[in-house]
């Protein structure tokens, strides 16, 4: 089970948003900073437009019961919500991520807000059913919107069982999960063969490998696509983080390393949401900024991954 990493320094930069003496007392979401909806996509094979960016929680929301590391949470979710943010992504494997979802939901009575993707993460798929009533309980939400097989963990099994529930009506939709670049070819195969809502995997600037097969295939079959570890967990924008932006990085309205690297993620046409992860209310608004007009054309989507693969 993963460890909640330090948070003193993310404590000092939340500031204002959540006090430390009185960790109930988080503005309401209409006080916070709002923008303009982001943009949104539609997803074919579910028939909803959902927004560009969504929040994911690996390690970020792994707090435990710290009541001051809880709050901080809640504030990212305040300021995701009250920017138009909607899909929050978590998974058993995640500690304690989910009952940190659920204290924010509660704490901001945000249960109409959110659309709630979760997993099945099981090698004994006849656990599976009970893993997603845990994990329901966690979350507080009377059923998922998405439920995906993490990391294809015992995949034919689990996905019969997710496929089962979506019949009965115990979840919405359905998907399947992969990270790392890992298993290309089994997902295209079950991409082709099983009626899945949604993909999650790996794509960012410097990976790319989605682009060869499972990106064209999820819009040729209109399958949703999610896009995780869009910074590789803050490696790649700490790798760039020395280096100049390019001054045509303003032509697309990007003021920072996380906007290039987001806008030319969303601006690929199969992609329905990317989910970075953090602690931090500033990144939520600079994450969300990024799902915003104008988005690079192909052309330019070229010239963004050679600057990048030059440095």
């Amino acid at each position: 089970m993963p460890l909640a990493p330090s948070r003193l320094s993310r404590r000092a930069l939340l500031g204002g948003l959540v006090s430390l003496a009185a960790a109930t007392a988080l503005p309401p979401l209409g006080a916070l900073a709002q923008r303009p909806e982001p943009l949104a996509r539609e997803v074919p094979a579910i028939g909803e437009r959902l927004p560009l960016v969504g929040l994911g929680s690996w390690i970020t929301f792994n707090v435990g019961d710290d009541p001051v590391l809880l709050e901080e949470c809640t504030a990212v979710m305040a300021q995701f919500f009250a920017m138009g943010g909607r899909m929050i992504d978590s998974s058993p494997m995640y500690g304690s991520s989910q009952a940190t979802i659920g204290h924010g939901l509660g704490e901001l009575d945000a249960l109409d807000r959110v659309y709630a993707a979760d997993k099945i993460w099981t090698s004994r798929p006849g656990n599976g059913p009970a893993q997603v009533e845990a994990s329901r309980r966690h979350w507080g939400v009377p059923r998922f919107d998405l439920l995906q097989v993490h990391n294809l963990v015992a995949w034919e099994a689990n996905l019969t069982t997710l496929l089962e529930m979506k019949a009965a009506g115990e979840v919405r939709h359905v998907g399947i999960t992969t990270s790392h670049g890992r298993r290309h070819d089994t997902i295209e195969h079950i991409m082709r063969d099983a009626p899945l809502d949604f993909v999650q995997l790996t794509y960012n600037v410097v990976d790319r490998e989605a682009e060869r097969r499972l990106l064209p295939l999820a819009k040729e079959k209109g399958i949703g696509v999610i896009v995780n570890r869009p910074f590789r967990q803050g490696r790649l924008t700490e790798r760039l983080a020395g280096e100049p932006l390019p001054e045509w990085a303003a032509e697309i309205g990007a003021g920072s390393w996380a906007q290039f690297i987001l806008k030319f993620i969303i601006s690929h046409p199969a992609v329905s949401c990317a989910i970075p992860a953090t602690t931090r209310v500033d990144h939520v608004r600079e994450n969300l900024a990024a799902a915003s007009a104008p988005l690079p054309d192909d052309a330019l989507r070229r010239r963004m991954a050679d600057y990048v693969r030059a440095l």
